[in-house]
């Protein structure tokens, strides 16, 4: 992982964009079969994204932290928190717009 918030970030997008296209058109193919595999993947994928966003968010910093560098640590989490959360009202605001544009 590295130390620049703007690519950590800017990871953890990407990631949510790939998990959410997965998603998207899988709802689309609708495979058909009702079996416990589909619960089962389901949650199988909330545990890996769990461990991706931890990742992506929190092991350089404790690196860091256990480096004896508690400020820079809590300056990496800090913004790369804030430049994700910007990423994602981001997001949101493009949501609301493009639905304004419908009406």
């Amino acid at each position: 992982m590295t130390k620049k918030p703007y690519i950590n970030a800017i990871l953890a997008v990407l990631y949510i964009l790939v998990v959410s296209f997965i998603l998207y058109f899988g709802t689309i193919l609708k495979f058909g079969n009702n079996s416990v595999l589909a619960p089962a993947a389901l949650i199988s994928l909330f545990t890996f994204s769990a461990v991706t966003m931890g990742y992506l968010f929190f092991y350089q910093p404790f690196v860091l932290y256990f480096d004896g560098k508690k400020k820079q640590s809590l300056h990496l989490f800090l913004h790369t928190l804030f430049i994700f959360g910007c990423i994602t009202i981001a997001f949101f605001i493009f949501l609301f717009l493009t639905s304004i544009g419908k009406k």
